[in-house]
């Protein structure tokens, strides 16, 4: 590390068992309000649809509550999903938002459905032709936004000559190229596809191409981390992680399940191996483990930035664990100045 490496949180608003999406959203309100004291960056909401235990839906409007409730974090989107919406509308809601929260929104893009087939197209019936289109639209999104447009047939209010930043996120080299050729900051879903992760951010460096948005690569990797005050503690909630990704596997809808002791009788030895390959980019364990670990993962993948994802079952530990990563981070920045 030879530079400061900021530290943000993507809040997935995952459902816990026997819980609802009223006292998740509370918790979200939680999680960013102490992010928000702690110094974190950037707070981001997903977009999911048809999953029971996963309360982002409607993203524009979690984004605008959070917004409300904190002060100086930076708060947008990981990501809206471009193909199930019109550009136009994108551009009216984050230049609304932006008009509302100055300074403090970010537009990250992507191009999956954050579902089903079946619901991509209740969602837009063109919605595959929308992903296809995706390079497209992002060029359209970027035209709404664009001062130029103040002579086009449409026109979008309040978004028009505002500076709402745009990012790419992706998982695979599609998305690491799309960035590079727009000369736009790229994300990379490490918390559940890492396998390209290192492969899609040097292809990005290589072709970046400077844009009026940015002058040189910007990279962020999205990561699980599972924080606590010792790492059998850490190890030990680690475990509802796990078990949500086997429910992935297995098509099984469930809430964020409590912690087990062992997952050695949940789940066979291929389970186990499609969940380790999904779960590579995850980090566990106390704040010298984190900063031992983390300083390792930010030296190879050679990042900008870093954002964690912390699925953790009970809500007191999930904020223990962002404060214990917050103050790995910053110890980490500390000892570049040693």
């Amino acid at each position: 590390m030879k530079n400061p490496i900021s530290v943000s949180i993507l809040e997935l608003a995952i459902i816990t068992q026997d819980s609802n999406a009223t006292e998740t959203f509370q918790k979200t309100k939680d999680i960013a309000q102490l992010a928000d004291k702690l110094g974190y960056k950037r707070i981001w909401l997903a977009e999911h649809h048809n999953m029971a235990h996963v309360a982002s839906t409607a993203t524009v409007v979690l984004i605008g509550y959070v917004a409300s409730q904190t002060e100086k974090i930076r708060v947008g989107s990981g990501g809206i999903m471009l193909p199930n919406h019109s550009p136009l509308v994108v551009a009216e809601q984050f230049g609304t938002l932006e008009t509302l929260y100055p300074n403090r929104i970010d537009l990250g893009l992507g191009r999956a459905p954050g579902t089903d087939q079946p619901t991509a197209e209740a969602i837009r019936k063109d919605f595959f032709e929308q992903a296809q289109r995706f390079p497209q639209n992002v060029s359209k999104l970027q035209e709404y936004f664009s001062s130029e447009n103040e002579t086009g047939k449409v026109r979008a209010f309040p978004a028009e000559g505002l500076k709402v930043p745009i990012w790419i996120l992706g998982s695979s080299m599609d998305s690491a190229a799309l960035a590079a050729a727009y000369g736009l900051p790229y994300a990379f879903a490490g918390h559940f596809a890492p396998k390209l992760m290192i492969q899609a951010f040097e292809f990005y460096r290589e072709n970046f191409q400077p844009s009026e948005y940015l002058d040189k690569p910007k990279t962020m990797a999205c990561v699980n981390i599972i924080a606590a005050d010792t790492n059998e503690e850490a190890e030990l909630l680690s475990t509802s992680l796990y078990q949500m990704f086997l429910n992935l596997i297995r098509n099984d809808r469930k809430g964020l399940q409590p912690p087990v002791p062992s997952l050695d009788d949940i789940m066979n030895e291929a389970e186990r191996f499609h969940v380790n390959q999904m779960t590579a980019g995850t980090f566990t364990g106390n704040k010298e483990q984190l900063k031992t670990d983390l300083k390792k993962f930010i030296d190879y993948a050679r990042i900008d930035e870093l954002m964690v994802t912390s699925p953790i079952f009970d809500h007191q530990a999930k904020l223990k664990s962002i404060q214990i990563t917050k103050e790995a981070i910053d110890s980490l920045n500390e000892s570049i100045h040693i």
